[in-house]
């Protein structure tokens, strides 16, 4: 007699244009128009943050730079974050994450992992709990959140992307090889745009044509990350969800089509991604002292510099400034540029975080 296969049961939550729909939920003059959270178009700029459903048919989406923003939608209405207003909706609908799991690993206010393989509640069918945490979400928030459910977090993940706003999507286990053999590769997460268009130029377009691919020839194609993409395109991935983990480190980077090779044009790529970074540690209530400047080469050697500051930090304009200083000592005479990142470690909590940390903590006990 065969055991039966006992698998995971895990739930993707991602909350639908979260800041822009707690905007319009708030704010009724928005409703039903193109709206954009984020930096401003004129002036110092800056980057959206999230654009509403009516602002993404033109084209507009999350950490495009504000003034290409505007020029697709001339007409868009952006406005600043209101992170203090997010936080509190976001803590709300952890609450409601924990009616039915304890092991929640989040991923910023709109977005977290459950694994509901033993729900509190004993409801059995992970499906049915996320068709009612969605409906809690929406009758006590009259926000909406899409919802992806399977095995583990990978399938999960891309699952919560397939119906949005408001999906549900299960993809079952013996769904799973299918699903992936369809799925085009630049849907993978994990595959980023430049990735995706060296796989197209090699003939491969979807997860079928990456399985016909050798765990070896993976890894000699895309290096260590060929590793990886071996595993997910056929569905497998074992991590387990981490709700107590410590971010070490908070960081975000861009590849380019052309290589860069003067400082100038350089600076005005890292000031964008300083504006990203900036809302990550807001999203995430952090501060660091330490900005890392990463650079790849076109040879693909990789460098990085780091530099540690006195005071915590987590805004743009002293992000900014250390990275500056960061490039004006770097040494890339002759040098051929093709990756650039920001990153921020020797993290804590804002003061706010902890104060409602404490609190958290207090009610616990």
């Amino acid at each position: 007699m065969v055991a039966e296969e006992i698998y995971r049961k895990i739930i993707h939550i991602d909350m639908d244009a979260f800041y822009a729909s707690v905007e319009q939920r708030d704010f009724p003059e928005y409703r039903g128009k193109p709206l954009i959270v984020g930096g401003m178009p004129h002036g110092r700029g800056g980057v959206v943050a999230t654009a509403s459903y009516e602002a993404r048919k033109f084209g507009i989406r999350s950490a495009m730079p504000s003034k290409t923003a505007q020029r697709l939608c001339p007409e868009a209405i952006f406005i600043y974050p209101r992170f203090d207003a997010y936080k509190a909706v976001s803590n709300h609908i952890h609450e409601i994450f924990h009616r039915y799991t304890d092991i929640v690993e989040p991923l910023s206010l709109d977005e977290a992992y459950l694994d509901v393989t033993n729900d509190k509640q004993g409801i059995r069918y992970a499906i049915d709990i996320a068709r009612l945490i969605k409906q809690a979400i929406k009758e006590e928030l009259n926000l909406t959140a899409s919802a992806g459910v399977s095995i583990n977090k990978f399938v999960a993940k891309i699952a919560s992307d397939m119906d949005k706003p408001d999906g549900l999507t299960f993809i079952g286990p013996s769904k799973i090889g299918l699903f992936m053999e369809r799925l085009a590769v630049e849907k993978f997460h994990g595959v980023g745009k430049v990735t995706a268009a060296k796989m197209k130029a090699m003939g491969l377009h979807t997860g079928g044509d990456l399985k016909k691919l050798s765990e070896p020839e993976m890894i000699t194609s895309f290096g260590k990350s060929g590793r990886f993409y071996y595993q997910i395109v056929r569905g497998i991935d074992n991590r387990p969800l981490q709700p107590d983990r410590e971010t070490k480190s908070v960081s975000v980077e861009d590849t380019y089509q052309e290589d860069l090779t003067d400082k100038v044009a350089m600076l005005q790529e890292l000031k964008l991604l300083t504006e990203k970074l900036e809302v990550r540690l807001q999203r995430s209530g952090l501060k660091g002292k330490t900005i890392i400047v990463k650079f790849k080469f076109h040879d693909f050697t990789i460098m990085t510099r780091r530099l540690s500051l006195t005071m915590l930090i987590n805004d743009k304009e002293n992000i900014t400034q250390t990275v500056k200083a960061i490039l004006e000592n770097a040494p890339l005479e002759r040098k051929r540029v093709r990756l650039l990142g920001v990153g921020i470690s020797n993290l804590e909590l804002t003061d706010e975080e902890k104060k409602e940390k404490k609190i958290i903590q207090l009610e616990l006990f």
